[in-house]
């Protein structure tokens, strides 16, 4: 099992999503997030006061799947969030030690389905 963790510019979230339900992956949690990297930020005057802003708007995505799905997934991600400049995003891909389903405690790859 893998724990798929993706970073993604926040215009191309329907896109990942659409490349993943294409896929077959249908199973994932989407969280707002603030961050920066090689992108650095940019620099804005509010009230002509020059402010540097290096935390930038982020999509987190997080995707639990077996093994067989763990390539396709990374793959559909890559297809939708790929804009070929720089604050494209990045993707951890973690194994996954456990996995229990709460509604009937199933336990395993059979728990992400």
């Amino acid at each position: 099992m893998k724990l798929i963790t993706a970073y993604i510019q926040p215009e191309k979230l329907n896109d990942v999503k659409q490349a993943l339900y294409e896929a077959g992956i249908a199973k994932m949690s989407i969280t707002n997030s603030l961050g920066c990297g090689q992108q650095g930020g940019y620099h804005e005057s509010y009230r002509g006061v020059d402010i540097e802003v290096n935390l930038l708007k982020k999509i987190r995505l997080e995707v639990a799947v077996n093994e067989d799905f763990a390539k396709a997934t990374v793959d559909a991600i890559v297809k939708g969030a790929k804009t070929g400049t720089i604050g494209d995003g990045k993707i951890f891909v973690t194994a996954l030690e456990e996995c229990i389903r709460i509604r009937t405690g199933e336990s395993g790859t059979a728990a992400i389905g």
